[in-house]
């Protein structure tokens, strides 16, 4: 897959960089570039990055890093079951626990959330740091969820994190989760209040809780481009309409 001029193999993490020691400098150059489109492109195209993933992959299966990004790419592309063998393959070969409520989220999306639960009462989740538990803890609820347990699902994302008024990175996405689990468990005024609080919190925009809060209290957003493509037809349309309506020239 071609590699943009502007793309060097320099951007990417020292860490990352020291892994590929281990590599042919040329081939390590290579690898690293794919590496870097893969990051680039996962949020925007994560069909382009897992193209760029699987080449990595083919230059450097035996390295850790490698192995990480293709779990992320096959991960962004809802491809659950070979992300889990690319989080595992990373994980034996590093033997952190980083990727642990990843990969059990790909047990959810492989329709198996009894197993995401079991993983998330693991001995695991106590080596991850505050994030990473915060992301299991999310991860626990959607199986609660995906099992029709609501009220569980509201339970288990209470805890110290969500009553904090501090804002972390992960603030944002677990007052979003816990205001959904409200709303859907029909608890529509304690929904709004913490989807009100989550829009506090997003200062990215990384969800959607504003257009949440605005459809709770009723508001309905026009999109602009659609109601001038709407007013551009109409008055296409008027014209049409006095051209085959006006009088021909009169003849001599």
């Amino acid at each position: 897959m071609p590699i943009p001029e502007d793309v060097t193999g320099e951007e990417i993490d020292k860490d990352v960089r020291q892994e590929l020691q281990s590599l042919p400098k040329t081939l390590a150059e290579d690898v690293a570039k794919n590496l870097v489109m893969v990051a680039r492109l996962i949020d925007e195209d994560p069909e382009g990055a897992y193209g760029y993933s699987r080449v990595a992959l083919r230059l450097a299966s035996r390295v850790a890093a490698v192995r990480e990004a293709a779990g992320f790419a096959a991960y962004a592309n809802q491809k659950y079951a070979e992300a889990l063998a690319e989080f595992r393959a990373a994980r034996r070969m590093t033997g952190t626990v980083e990727l642990w409520p990843l990969m059990a989220d790909c047990e959810r999306g492989l329709g198996r959330p009894e197993k995401a639960l079991d993983m998330a009462g693991a001995p695991e989740v106590q080596k991850l740091d505050k994030a990473g538990q915060v992301e299991m803890r999310l991860v626990a609820a959607g199986a609660r969820r995906d099992l029709g347990q609501l009220d569980a699902a509201i339970v288990t994302l209470q805890s110290s994190e969500l009553a904090s008024h501090s804002v972390q990175p992960w603030t944002a996405r677990l007052r979003y989760a816990y205001a959904d689990a409200l709303h859907a468990a029909g608890r529509s005024d304690e929904a709004r209040e913490w989807f009100a609080k989550a829009v506090e919190a997003d200062r990215d925009g990384s969800t959607d809780a504003s257009d949440r809060l605005a459809e709770l209290d009723g508001v309905e957003f026009m999109d602009a481009l659609a109601e001038d493509e709407a007013d551009e037809d109409e008055a296409d349309e008027a014209v049409e309409a006095d051209d085959t309506t006006a009088p021909e020239d009169d003849k001599d």
